[in-house]
């Protein structure tokens, strides 16, 4: 068996805001709105990776927000090919960046906060 990336998929407190958040500040394209049973989505185009987006359901027990570690999900990871271009476009529209540039032994990397307080790392690989 042979397993391969699919999708990414977030449940977010405000559809709109986090559309919104990832097409105008992250330059991903809409490719529809959805449902995922009886909850509203999106399915959105990031570059190749596709990002599912959704509301909670009436029976899902959500308890909070991604502002504190848990076992799962941890964050994000977005390559880009300018990291201190791409750092000065956000803070430029008022994203908020946990960890600023800095060097990694394998590149350059920063931190973000997303909508839901998610946490997306962007990273520029060494040359």
């Amino acid at each position: 068996m042979t397993y391969r990336y699919h999708h990414f998929h977030l449940i977010c407190s405000n559809l709109q805001q986090t559309e919104t958040f990832f097409t105008s500040m992250l330059g991903a394209k809409l490719i529809k709105r959805r449902k995922f049973g009886a909850a509203d989505g999106a399915i959105l185009d990031l570059s190749g990776t596709t990002i599912s987006l959704r509301t909670g359901r009436e029976d899902d027990n959500i308890i909070g927000d991604s502002s504190q570690q848990r076992y799962g999900y941890d964050h994000l990871g977005l390559e880009v090919e300018d990291l201190d271009a791409a750092y000065k476009e956000l803070k430029e529209k008022g994203v908020t960046f946990t960890i600023p540039p800095k060097d990694v032994e394998t590149g350059k990397m920063a931190f973000l906060k997303g909508p839901d307080s998610i946490t997306i790392e962007l990273f520029q690989p060494s040359s």
